[in-house]
């Protein structure tokens, strides 16, 4: 299993600092990785290693050379905090596994609802609050039903 990110930070030296989901935010010196793949030392130049990406919620990227898949930063890095999930993560977690369970791409949902699937990935990722509305026609393309329980 894959665990999304949501935001990445460059602090100094060589660590990332990811925020995943599940609410977990762990921090990664790559420097370790310097031995193993050398043109990953050019991230060494501050300025370089600053102007990292979150590409999708999946992988950071430098440019078309450097990358680094956020599932080693998850897997290999150290756990700082655990931030509480807020609702959009928790409703974006269970559309994400909705849709899985439907066997369904985002590009399938958008061509089932009219979503955009640049909306619906925003959702997956906690980064949007969708309206009612919204999660009943996700809802309804994925054959299930629309619940809101207030505890």
């Amino acid at each position: 299993m894959f665990h999304k990110a949501i935001s990445a930070s460059f602090l100094p030296e060589t660590v990332i600092e990811v925020r995943f989901q599940d609410g977990k935010v762990k921090q990664y010196d790559i420097s370790v990785l310097f031995s193993k793949y050398p043109q990953l030392r050019a991230l060494e130049d501050e300025k370089l290693f600053k102007s990292g990406k979150l590409s999708g919620c999946y992988g950071i990227i430098w440019n078309e050379d450097l990358d680094l898949e956020t599932e080693t930063v998850y897997e290999e890095g150290k756990t700082v905090r655990s931030e509480p999930l807020g609702l959009s993560s928790v409703i974006g977690e269970a559309v994400a596994a909705a849709r899985a369970e439907a066997n369904l791409s985002q590009k399938q949902l958008e061509a089932l609802t009219g979503i955009d699937q640049s909306d619906i990935s925003k959702i997956e990722r906690g980064l949007a609050n969708p309206s009612i509305s919204t999660l009943e026609r996700l809802a309804k393309a994925m054959g299930k039903t629309l619940s809101v329980h207030l505890t």
